[in-house]
């Protein structure tokens, strides 16, 4: 966490919905992803999710649910709930979150935490438990594993653990917590704040206030302020709109890339409002030429675009935004706006794309077959076999990687891998995964390696 002290909202998720508590049932979001975006505009410095699945079918869907609020939402993630092996924080950890938070009232939990800890790094775990559970004989061992506690009952901080009384070694008395609180006054809220080790708040309090909006969220910040609790800055602008040259109509022009893929999805414009709301809502805001007014990408459509990061050009007449794009960019339904191709290549030229347009373009030829058959064609020929026959040949394009790298041919494993990956390609055509979905899961394990 930063160097100052959070506001962290809770989001309990049950069946795809955001419910009331821990025993609370009550929907208070059809759409989880949302209601988090909706917290990050409003001020929140991060966001616990707790998973109340029952079935591993509902774990399973409760995890893609959990991915797409990491990256989508724009704000720290502590994941939490139907934790009960390595690969279930395994999960947690790769679909995007920062944290993975075991519960320590169940013993096996507080065994697994070394075993976790070792794999992902301390900075990776925490735990959850009620100051009433009696855990202070637990906490000399449980420290070195622990980067984070969540205290769940809004207990007093000094029950929180036994600092006093610990070594230096164990370290348990530097662990920082965030403390869940029922009541959302700014009084009750900054009482929990104060306390040296607690880190940020959270719980049904915090949630209380995030829902009475940005302004309320802001006063909240400002009175800790003025009590002398630090609390944790948020980015601004490194440049004004004073510090970019505009067009004779004085607008901006807005080059829009995905983070994911570099894909360019569309150029738009920007008056001096529609960037400073941009830069404070974190949602790509732009102004229309045609309509003479500002908007939202994605208001109506619901295909928002969320700031990843935002630069100016040399001349900083230009400015690009990486989003993360939520549905389509393009009114057509395309997912791009560029897909009127002028010019096409001559055969003969030389490709110099990069692996991932040549992948790409190698699927899409994939996709073309499977959806137009040709006659004599041997992609056609797997698909009309089925994923039996597909998962056969990718093994003995498999068994013929490891025969190539024995052999001393530097040509002979190039060749190998490439009918491999073509064979891939084709199941993962058939399983409906595509180059975009691999990129996503990279880069998201790029980040939490």
């Amino acid at each position: 966490m930063s160097n100052g002290k959070g506001i962290y909202p809770c989001i309990w998720l049950l069946n795809g919905k955001a419910v009331r508590g821990f025993d609370n049932n009550e929907v208070v979001s059809e759409d989880p992803a949302e209601l988090v975006r909706s917290y990050a505009a409003s001020g929140a410095d991060g966001v616990i999710l707790f998973d109340r699945s029952k079935t591993d079918a509902e774990h399973d869907a409760a995890i893609d649910l959990i991915r797409k609020i990491c990256e989508e939402g724009g704000i720290p993630v502590i994941g939490a709930g139907n934790i009960r092996r390595m690969e279930d924080v395994k999960k947690l950890i790769y679909a995007g979150c920062n944290y993975a938070a075991l519960n320590l009232s169940k013993e096996s939990n507080r065994l697994l935490a070394r075993e976790v800890c070792e794999r992902f790094g301390k900075d990776r775990i925490a735990g959850c438990y009620k100051s009433s559970e009696g855990l202070d004989k637990e906490w000399e061992k449980l420290a070195p594993w622990l980067s984070m506690r969540l205290l769940l009952d809004g207990g007093s901080m000094e029950t929180a653990g036994p600092e006093e009384d610990l070594n230096e070694k164990s370290g348990a008395g530097r662990i920082p917590v965030i403390a869940l609180v029922e009541d959302s006054s700014s009084e009750a809220l900054a009482a929990k704040l104060q306390a040296d080790n607690v880190a940020a708040v959270s719980g049904s309090g915090v949630n209380r206030l995030m829902g009475q909006g940005e302004d309320a969220v802001k006063a909240a910040r400002a009175r800790f302020s003025e009590n002398g609790i630090k609390m944790e800055e948020h980015k601004k602008a490194a440049f004004s709109w004073d510090d970019f040259k505009k067009g004779p109509d004085g607008l901006l022009p807005v080059v829009v890339q995905e983070d994911s893929t570099d894909q360019v999805l569309m150029v738009a414009y920007m008056n001096e409002e529609a960037y400073n709301l941009t830069v404070e809502t974190g949602k790509m805001t732009y102004f229309s030429r045609s309509r003479q007014s500002l908007w939202i990408k994605g208001e109506t459509s619901g295909h928002f675009q969320y700031v990843r990061s935002l630069y100016g050009d040399c001349d900083m007449d230009t400015l690009l935004a990486r989003v993360v794009q939520v549905g389509a960019a393009c009114h057509t339904g395309s997912h791009s706006c560029f897909f009127n191709q002028v010019t096409e290549p001559r055969m003969n030229a030389r490709r110099t794309a990069s692996v991932g347009d040549v992948l790409r373009e190698d699927y899409k030829t994939i996709i073309d077959r499977r959806d137009n058959p040709k006659e004599g064609s041997y992609t056609n020929y797997l698909f009309d076999k089925g994923i039996d026959k597909m998962l056969k040949k990718l093994g003995e394009e498999n068994t013929e990687i490891i025969i190539a790298a024995k052999n001393p041919a530097e040509n002979e494993i190039i060749y190998e891998i490439a009918d491999y990956l073509y064979h891939l390609e084709v199941i993962m055509a058939e399983k409906g995964v595509d180059w975009d979905d691999i990129t996503r899961e990279l880069i998201r394990r790029q980040k939490n390696d």
